[in-house]
């Protein structure tokens, strides 16, 4: 698989999101203190994400 969502526990002991593609980080999201709640994050990704626009900031 090209592409995957990773949720890893950092030193703090929170939960956090990073999207992989060919064994890059895309992105990564903030910290989670339930594992449930960086579920829910990806899930919201997932649905709210697909019809999002793109939007360049002017200088």
């Amino acid at each position: 698989m090209a592409h995957k969502f990773e949720i890893y526990k950092d030193k703090a002991g929170e939960f956090r999101v990073r999207f992989m593609y060919n064994s890059e980080v895309m992105f990564s999201m903030q910290g989670y203190s339930s594992k449930a709640s960086a579920v829910n994050a990806i899930e919201s990704i997932k649905k709210n994400g697909p019809g999002a626009p793109t939007v360049e900031q002017e200088d």
